[in-house]
């Protein structure tokens, strides 16, 4: 037995620790992963500085998002839907008279819950905005 209890230690196995410590603590450092990650962001870091120049660039050609502007935007693609504007990627004028009904939905259901919270000018855009489109929508559905 003894002969077998020498092959065993012969095929032993060998406990490594793979954590990483810091000389002064033992906490453990950043991994293999970690540290390629940060190998590779280090080497990008010139890569990210043209990428923030260019969404810059493109922030500054977009509107500034506001409540208002959030509004126009939800009525736009109502039109659109009505028929009333072309569909921007086609050209064409297309109606979708369904799809419009929700969008005017959408809108009322915006109303009601910031009727109240929005300042005058905001109200009125709101009121204005689903009183034309529920007019519009009363239009479309006639024609049909």
């Amino acid at each position: 037995m003894a002969g077998a209890g020498e092959k065993g230690e012969e095929k032993g196995f060998k406990v490594e620790d793979r954590r990483r410590f810091s000389p002064e603590a033992r906490e453990p450092g950043p991994t293999k992963e970690e540290a390629v990650e940060a190998g590779e962001a280090q080497s990008q870091e010139p890569a990210a500085e043209e990428t923030a120049g260019q969404e810059q660039a493109r922030s500054d050609d977009a509107p500034e998002i506001s409540f208002s502007t959030f509004v126009i935007g939800l009525s736009t693609q109502a039109l659109m839907h009505l028929g009333e504007i072309p569909n921007p990627l086609s050209g064409k004028v297309e109606s979708a008279l369904p799809v419009a009904k929700q969008m005017i939905d959408i809108i009322g259901i915006l109303w009601e819950k910031t009727h109240g919270n929005l300042n005058q000018g905001e109200q009125k855009l709101m009121d204005d905005v689903l009183y034309d489109l529920r007019m519009r929508y009363v239009e479309a559905v006639k024609r049909k």
